[in-house]
């Protein structure tokens, strides 16, 4: 896969879970709870997991919301603190 098209992917994976899990991130980011290189950080953390394909899984499966990411989640550290508000 080419460089650009898998940030691409995994970019929308990663606002997906942010939405699956209640965490608003336009929200978060105006007010001031999360910075710019916070994303970028996270997007890149999902960059690196293996698991894109099973991600995508359970976004498809968890489209009315869930409590949490999934254990693999390497950003679930985030996504809650964000989702808590």
């Amino acid at each position: 896969m080419q460089l650009f098209p898998k940030i691409r992917r995994h970019a929308d994976l990663f606002t997906r879970m942010a939405e699956t899990v209640d965490a608003d991130l336009p929200a978060a980011a105006i007010e001031g709870r999360v910075q710019e290189h916070d994303l970028r950080t996270a997007i890149f953390s999902c960059l690196g997991c293996d698991e894109a394909e099973a991600c995508r899984q359970w976004l498809d499966a968890h489209s009315d919301g869930a409590g949490a990411p999934p254990s693999y989640c390497r950003n679930t550290a985030l996504l809650q603190r964000l989702a808590a508000g």
